[in-house]
């Protein structure tokens, strides 16, 4: 049985890459790894756990998603938005350091 971890991050929580160093704004959390296992060999060369929470990610500054595991991940501390088309998407504003998802109805 699949152990699940409980995600120490949320939708809305700009953070930072700890490898890659870039920053980014969470838009979805999933609670294990959910890609196929193709993708996890060729792109998770660091080899982070199946098991803990992965997050999908919008990178500051490009039109990328990421999706990364937790542990590669830290709450950002420059504050400030996400310059990434697809912000709008997924949030609302942007109030006290994070982003406000909008409702999907």
């Amino acid at each position: 049985m699949e152990r699940v971890t409980e995600a120490a991050l949320h939708i809305g929580q700009v953070v930072h890459h700890k490898l890659f160093d870039y920053r980014g704004v969470i838009y979805d959390v999933d609670p294990v790894f959910m890609l196929p296992d193709e993708w996890y060999e060729q792109v998770a060369l660091s080899r982070p756990p199946k098991d803990e929470p992965w997050y999908r990610v919008l990178v500051d500054g490009s039109f990328q998603e990421t999706y990364v595991a937790e542990r590669n991940l830290e709450a950002d501390t420059l504050g400030g938005t996400i310059d990434h088309p697809h912000v709008q998407l997924y949030f609302e504003d942007f109030k006290g350091g994070q982003y406000r998802p909008r409702n999907r109805n």
